[in-house]
């Protein structure tokens, strides 16, 4: 591949990487499962003990019957860098809205922000969901804004904190400290490393998963 099919290339994976949040939101709040997997490869990991789209399918097809009656996923910013011309990796802000039923009462409007940190892998020549970490920050209901701690405040259930922060070591370090560190300002990260370089060596936190 010369070098300016290798950035064809690139351009045009990019846009196709681009496209998987937002197919994907569209397929969950239509609950089309059979789209939504198929954004998947066919060998899938779903949990510790089951793998593939049928799996998957199924897992998703019974989280979202409860409890959401409907959801609204809203994509926000895109980082996306590349490991090899076949596999990538990024992270995407989503704001979603969720009607929620609660036990003896009314439905509530629930609002959630989060961001997802994905690996993407090409396969035949079509890019797929290899993994996909939700990190949370908030959920609430909508006249409710989650001021404080535990902004995690689905009804029904005991409020708690989201892992939104925990990838990136800069948010606890920016708050332990009064002020400008002082010392000298880093060098740009590569091209592909700026995550990497924000991470800081950290490891992905443990999470709940939820459908979203």
């Amino acid at each position: 591949m010369t070098d300016l099919e290798a950035r064809i290339d690139r351009l045009e994976s990019l846009d196709a990487i681009r496209q998987l949040p937002a197919k994907y939101a569209l397929a969950l709040d239509m609950r089309d499962m059979d789209a939504m997997v198929s954004l998947f490869p066919a060998d899938v990991r779903v949990g510790k003990d089951a793998s593939g789209r049928q799996a998957l399918r199924a897992y998703m097809d019974h989280t979202l019957r409860s409890p959401f009656t409907g959801t609204s996923h809203h994509i926000g910013g895109h980082v996306i860098e590349f490991d090899d011309p076949d596999h990538a990796h990024g992270v995407v802000y989503s704001k979603n809205e969720h009607e929620t039923p609660v036990p003896g009462g009314a439905d509530e409007w629930v609002i959630m922000q989060m961001m997802y940190v994905d690996d993407y892998i090409r396969q035949d020549g079509r890019w797929y969901f290899a993994r996909r970490l939700p990190l949370y920050w908030y959920a609430t209901d909508l006249n409710k804004p989650p001021v404080g701690e535990n902004k995690m405040r689905w009804p029904g259930t005991d409020r708690a904190e989201g892992n939104f922060h925990k990838l990136f070591p800069s948010y606890a370090e920016f708050w332990a400290r009064e002020g400008d560190h002082g010392g000298p300002v880093a060098e740009p990260a590569p091209l592909e490393g700026f995550l990497n370089a924000m991470r800081r060596g950290a490891a992905a936190p443990k999470v709940k998963v939820r459908a979203d």
